[in-house]
């Protein structure tokens, strides 16, 4: 054998089984047997579970995949499958999440939000979130009702399906005339809720946060998030531990309360212990993160008595004198940024009282364990 031919050959072999599974599960999922059709679908979601080019090959079985989304017709290992099958078909794939849409999916994936089947549920929710990744899908999929059962999700759904739920209703946000659907289903309690439990750098906080910070555009995203007990704290968390990402969504959502009401919202984000993350931010924040934290502290720090009543050493005089010289002349910069580190320190400090208020209230008995929702169980 000719050994430099060898690994062509072998990756020629490849591509011809390949080619010849994809024909098979075309021809399975095509059948008219309720087995043919559950073994097509099987294989069409192993095909497509990492090869965009089989994700190509196969947009055709699309209809005959959704044509298996009807709980009256088909078993529910067949609605699993087919539905994993459309998931996988979708994933990075425009044309096939806008072919999964316009072939009718959206009814049956958004009925099995309400499914007893925690499965059905899960994966319905997770369907959703790729297919709102789509700008043409988005208003489709607001239309067929999706929002208000989303965020019952996120009060009532397992840990994978909140996390997911957040997400998509994220994706959903974009368009502006979804807010306001978002908004009438009062989902600040169920985000604060998720963006407590959750570990402050992951994607599900910056998705949490990235959708109060749309919510806090309006007035009643602002006062729901104010009302909710530790709504404010939960975002501040984020503000101090979160991504880059995260921080940026989180200071953006502060940052808009304040300048909507400084007088109403000042106090209760001051509360909270906002200076030591505002202040870190100004430095180790993304360019827009730090001019967010700047403008944030700016506000924080005006006060309704002239300047001379303050005591040189509030806060509020610190953070006036290290913005003032960060914002200054380039030969000031470095000596500004070495204050601003013992400024920290000094903030973190005062706000030690906080922080133990913090520490007593997160006790054993306030974990959300008397949930009313009784349908919560372990992400599979």
């Amino acid at each position: 054998m000719d050994y430099y031919s060898s690994p062509s050959g072998s990756h020629h072999r490849t591509a011809v089984s390949t080619e010849a599974a994809v024909l098979k599960a075309l021809l399975l999922v095509q059948s008219d047997a309720l087995d043919s059709k559950l073994q097509g679908a099987c294989e069409i979601r192993r095909l497509t579970k990492t090869s965009q080019r089989c994700r190509r090959q196969l947009s055709e079985s699309i209809p005959h995949l959704v044509s298996m989304l009807h709980p009256l017709h088909y078993p529910d290992s067949h609605l699993e499958a087919a539905l994993l099958a459309l998931l996988n078909l979708a994933v990075k794939d425009e044309k096939n999440k806008i072919k999964i849409v316009e072939a009718g999916a959206l009814g049956p994936i958004v009925g099995f939000l309400q499914s007893e089947s925690l499965i059905l549920q899960e994966n319905a929710t997770a369907s959703l979130l790729t297919l709102s990744a789509s700008t043409v899908n988005k208003p489709l999929i607001s239309a067929a009702g999706a929002i208000p059962l989303l965020v019952e999700i996120l009060r009532c759904g397992s840990p994978q399906a909140k996390a997911d739920a957040v997400m998509a209703l994220s994706n959903l946000s974009t368009l502006p005339s979804n807010l306001s659907i978002i908004l009438d289903s009062n989902p600040v309690p169920p985000i604060v809720s998720l963006l407590k439990t959750c570990k402050k750098s992951s994607k599900t906080a910056e998705k949490c946060c990235s959708l109060i910070e749309s919510l806090v555009g309006f007035d009643e995203g602002r006062i729901a998030l104010t009302s909710e007990e530790g709504g404010v704290l939960a975002v501040v968390e984020v503000l101090e531990n979160g991504s880059l990402q995260s921080r940026d969504h989180a200071v953006g959502a502060l940052l808009t309360m304040c300048e909507s009401d400084r007088c109403k919202y000042r106090e209760p984000i001051l509360g909270e212990g906002v200076i030591p993350g505002l202040l870190e931010l100004t430095v180790q924040g993304t360019p827009k993160s730090q001019s967010k934290a700047k403008t944030l502290l700016r506000l924080l720090r005006d006060s309704p008595y002239p300047r001379s009543e303050l005591q040189p050493d509030t806060i509020e005089n610190i953070v006036c004198n290290i913005i003032y010289q960060i914002d200054g002349k380039d030969d000031q910069s470095s000596k500004a940024k070495k204050m601003l580190a013992e400024m920290v320190q000094v903030s973190m400090e005062q706000s030690l009282r906080h922080l133990q208020r913090r520490a007593l209230v997160c006790t054993p008995t306030d974990m959300p364990m008397n949930n009313s929702c009784t349908s919560e169980v372990s992400s599979k």
